[in-house]
């Protein structure tokens, strides 16, 4: 057995059953390895932040870690801005990153990099194997590193050399610490924060937003009157019939200052501080009103379930609480191919058990109001801002869940960066409907152009904003990756269309003409 085989032989053992990958001569060890271990799933991308993209929903989903293997240092550069979501989104995820071997090094062949460097901007764990013999021990630490909560990126470096020599067998996985359990003293604060008699916000995030998190919070808020806000973006809510109905922060700087401002007290479970997405001019980075105190009962790190079982104890919150969420949408009828009518298209037809990837930006800010009567379902978000990742989220997602509807709610130009995805969509067969938002422009930049003070913009700068010179054909797109697609121009082709490719298994792209 060699080094890589006792690595994959390891992650095996350790839960990672899934290999998101686009490998190269470095790996190829790691890549015949593969062929000699059963349990692990291998899924191949046309690009890195494809696979790194990938691993972050898959995390999201299944919560545990998928693994990453990824070429040198391009590579990993390649797959950054995706490792880089991942890590906001706080998911699990093992990168396996191919080096030279450790003789080679020192000629500084053309692929050579500071991958170390490179991996320590995304990654909590990084280590360089140095010898065979103690890979397997390295792929151990590297799952407890990414399992330790909230969830994390670890980045094992593997030397070629380390690859193939002979390793030592399997490695057990030492236990990754329990989330830590909050004081008596936060828990006093947040109690006291909304006993003030000031209008006060229950800030959720983390595993606050999840169904056991949220009904906690709300029989919190039954109690004390407080207001139930979740985090702009979210790395995964449950959402639906049966659940807690809560809206999320608005993006705009401007509307997400006016939803705070009447709050005096805000308490933070699981999610972090206000702030704008951006520096505006004249506007402030804290969005809470400069009166409002910040109170954290629990990070992200902490365990939030427990930390509000004990705010709710301590606030003689009642034992339960009647959800009674909106009705589920009725289908519009004829009129206008919008943003709303869009909404509840989407509320009156998504099926029980969905999973939604949404990388909507402009489009579908005003979606969860639509929505929180819909069949239950998980909504994922962008949680980085470093767009390109709705395609690949959704395809690691329909791979940890293949029995569960995938629909991906995607803005045309964040799509573009990592279109090559639909390509695995196709290969693996994933049960993936792709809803690209076809206005052919980056809007939200439209938008930001008036929030930084640049006003009055001329050609060039609208130009820069602009996709429709040429136009892209998704459709035709779509069809060359092997992904069945249709144009829709009208509402009514629109509620069509969808009903249709819901209705079916496997990959389908409908481009909606906005």
């Amino acid at each position: 057995m060699n080094g890589a085989e006792s690595l994959v032989r390891t992650l095996v053992a350790g839960g990672v059953e899934v290999c998101f990958t686009n490998p190269g001569t470095s790996e190829m060890h790691f890549v015949a390895a593969l062929d000699r271990v059963a349990g692990m799933e291998c899924v191949l991308f046309l690009f890195e932040g494809g696979a790194t993209g990938a691993a972050d929903g898959y995390a999201r989903v299944a919560d545990k870690p998928a693994s990453t293997l990824l070429h040198l240092g391009p590579g990993l550069a390649n797959g950054w801005a995706n490792l880089h979501n991942a890590r906001r989104a706080r998911s699990m995820v093992v990168n396996i990153v191919g080096e030279h071997a450790t003789y080679h090094r020192q000629y500084d062949a053309p692929l050579t990099s500071d991958i170390e460097a490179l991996a320590a901007t995304v990654s909590a764990w990084t280590r360089t194997g140095t010898r065979a013999a103690e890979v397997a021990a390295d792929g151990a630490a590297a799952i407890q590193a990414a399992r330790t909560a909230p969830g994390r990126i670890a980045t094992l470096i593997l030397p070629a050399d380390t690859a193939w020599q002979p390793g030592s067998g399997i490695a057990p996985v030492p236990p990754s610490p329990e989330r830590a359990r909050v004081s008596d003293d936060a828990v006093a604060a947040a109690a006291a924060a909304l006993a003030s008699g000031e209008p006060a916000l229950l800030h959720l995030g983390d595993r606050a937003v999840r169904g056991a998190g949220k009904r906690i919070a709300a029989r919190i808020a039954a109690k004390t009157g407080a207001k139930l806000l979740a985090m702009q973006a979210n790395a995964r809510i449950d959402r639906g019939a049966g659940q807690v109905p809560v809206e999320r922060l608005p993006y705009p700087i401007d509307q997400a200052i006016a939803v705070l401002a009447p709050y005096r007290r805000v308490v933070l479970a699981g999610a972090t501080r206000p702030v704008g997405f951006f520096a505006y001019p004249g506007k402030p980075s804290v969005l809470t009103h400069p009166d409002c105190e910040t109170v954290t009962l629990a990070t992200p790190e902490e365990d939030q379930v427990e930390a509000l079982e004990r705010l709710a104890e301590a606030v003689g919150a009642p034992d339960d609480i009647d959800v009674v969420p909106p009705p589920r949408p009725e289908l519009p009828g004829a009129g206008r191919l919008e943003d709303d009518a869009i909404g509840r298209v989407l509320g009156a037809l998504m099926p029980e058990g969905a999973i939604v990837c949404d990388e909507s930006l402009t489009t579908g800010r005003n979606f969860f109001a639509a929505t929180h009567g819909a069949a239950p379902h998980s909504w994922l978000q962008l949680s980085g801002g470093a767009i390109g990742v709705g395609i690949p989220m959704a395809t690691g997602a329909a791979v940890a869940a293949r029995d569960r509807k995938v629909i991906n709610l995607q803005a045309d130009g964040s799509a573009l960066y990592t279109a090559q995805a639909l390509w695995t969509q196709a290969r693996e067969r994933l049960d993936v409907v792709t809803l690209i938002w076809s206005n052919r422009a980056y809007a939200i930049l439209r938008g930001e152009l008036a929030n930084v003070g640049a006003h009055n913009p001329g050609p060039k700068a609208l130009g820069m904003l602009s996709l429709d010179n040429p136009p892209v054909d998704w459709v035709s797109l779509a069809r060359g990756y092997g992904v069945e697609a249709r144009r829709v121009e009208t509402l009514e082709a629109f509620t069509d269309v969808f009903a249709h490719a819901l209705a079916r298994r496997g990959p389908f792209l409908i481009e909606v003409a906005l």
